[in-house]
């Protein structure tokens, strides 16, 4: 029973995947394709009926696509959201059998002892089918005793039913594309003259062996039921929820914050066990008037520690409104990312956990997001040298060590009133006659020129570390190709 009669298999392909979900979105009644960049150009990534009537091929330059048809709509390819929506349709599929598995543009079903529930299997097609139209995806649906002949059949064979046992009548007059071969042995089987598959099923297959490998008669015998072949279900991505019903209605802050300590430890259970931890997490307060209160918590650190986690929720459970009680709780980590185990004990670990959560708890009050710190750049213009980044969504960095002294303050470029290419001797900055007493330099900075900063369009700089009769200490530069001074920031 090696996928014979025992078995029934569906297999579901979606030519038109990309182009029916951008069409879902925002309908057109004209020719449509999508593009995606590739080898420094863009091609035709999907196109819709009306595209394929003009001649536009998949894999075709879009420049050519434009040519061969003026009034062409395009938008840009996301295979991501392809991805996202093939997997919704695996989990709609699971309501009419428990075995579903993905393909390429398409899915698989094993609907061995579940398609008498719908009425049979021509029933079965054609309620697929007419509900995947009314979704706006165009579907080729071909079923048999396994999973090679379902795919033939979808995809070469224009969709239809196999009865059981006749593999081999129905497939033969297909094209040897419909066992699942690579372009290559496909054009390699049509210069010996086999075109069909009843044309490779009748032919000698020690020579097909030595010439081709066993891959060939592998396709073969899985489409005709002699080899095995397995289905491997998708499986759904965790869902790291928790929820707890209360037989009574609660409302005290203790009595709350000790059932949001029961969930955490079932939710930091969940998380160990598939290695990561929280960055957003949502408890969900049901009260008895059937109206919630959410409580959000964004963590500066994935997190998966309940004796962490827990006071960090106590302000936004003192704020929570219990109105007449809360019967049910629900512990949600929404957004989860990646947590490697940490050896215990580690030096600094502790240091580190209370700066965390002391972002944590400072952004419940004023956003996580504002909290900021400075990170080095990798760049020799000194006004660029650092940016400001969240703290949560970063590591501390410490800054190299300049080559040459830096101000400690560092402003926008101040005019002097100076000539020359050296250090004026006397000048005025900000009200105050400054002489000069020492100068050092100078320091040459050119700018960048893959950037067009406004600030550097002067060209190069020559700065000058100066040392005034007044006590100030000074950062100047003097422009070379546009002669003047100015004062860019003091010393400490």
């Amino acid at each position: 029973m090696f996928g014979g009669a025992h078995r029934r298999i569906v297999s579901l392909w979606f030519p038109r995947l990309p182009s029916d979900r951008a069409l879902r979105v925002a309908p057109v009644d004209a020719p449509f394709v999508l593009t995606i960049h590739q080898d420094n150009t863009n091609r035709v990534y999907c196109a819709n009926p009306l595209a394929l009537a003009r001649g536009l091929q998949v894999g075709m330059l879009f420049s050519d696509a434009r040519a061969f048809c003026p009034d062409l709509h395009s938008a840009p390819a996301d295979p991501p959201a392809d991805q996202r929506l093939l997997a919704g349709l695996r989990r709609w599929a699971t309501r009419y059998c428990p075995w579903v598995g993905y393909e390429d543009n398409g899915l698989v079903m094993d609907v061995t002892g579940s398609a008498h529930l719908f009425g049979g299997e021509a029933p079965l097609c054609e309620l697929l089918a007419a509900r995947l139209a009314r979704a706006g995806l165009a579907v080729q649906i071909g079923l048999a005793d396994t999973r090679g002949a379902a795919w033939a059949m979808a995809h070469v064979g224009g969709g239809g039913i196999i009865p059981p046992g006749q593999a081999l009548d129905v497939l033969g007059p297909l094209p040897v594309a419909g066992l699942r071969l690579d372009g290559a042995t496909v054009t390699a089987l049509q210069r010996l003259g086999i075109y069909t598959i009843a044309q490779l099923a009748s032919a000698a297959r020690a020579p097909l062996a030595r010439r081709f490998g066993q891959g060939v008669l592998l396709r073969l015998d899985q489409a005709l039921g002699a080899q095995p072949e397995q289905i491997s279900p998708g499986t759904e991505p965790p869902h790291y929820a928790v929820r707890i019903s209360l037989p009574e209605p609660i409302g005290h802050e203790a009595d709350v914050m000790a059932a949001t300590s029961r969930l955490l430890v079932q939710l930091c259970r969940k998380l160990t066990d598939n290695g990561v931890g929280a960055r957003i997490l949502h408890l969900v307060l049901r009260r008895v008037d059937q109206h919630d209160a959410r409580i959000e918590l964004r963590l500066a650190r994935p997190m998966r520690d309940p004796a962490r986690i827990l006071p960090l929720f106590q302000r936004g459970v003192s704020a929570a409104d219990a109105g007449f009680g809360i019967d049910q709780m629900r512990l949600i980590a929404s957004v989860t990312e990646p947590l490697a185990p940490e050896q215990l004990g580690a030096g600094g670990s502790a240091k580190r956990d209370r700066i965390d959560d002391l972002i944590t708890r400072i952004g419940t009050r004023i956003g996580i997001a504002n909290i900021q710190r400075f990170v080095p750049r990798d760049t020799h213009i000194p006004e660029h040298g650092f940016a400001l980044v969240p703290a949560a969504y970063s590591s501390p960095q410490s800054f190299p060590p300049p080559q040459n002294p830096r101000p400690l303050i560092i402003f926008p470029p101040e005019p002097l009133v100076a000539d020359g290419p050296e250090p004026p001797p006397h000048f005025r900055w900000r009200g105050m006659s400054l002489q000069i007493a020492r100068a050092i330099g100078p320091e040459r900075i050119a700018p960048q020129w893959w950037s067009d900063d406004p600030a550097w369009r002067s060209g190069i700089r020559d700065y000058w570390r100066v040392e005034t009769m007044q006590g100030r200490r000074l950062w100047l530069f003097y422009t070379p190709q546009a002669p003047g001074w100015c004062v860019q920031g003091e010393f400490a």
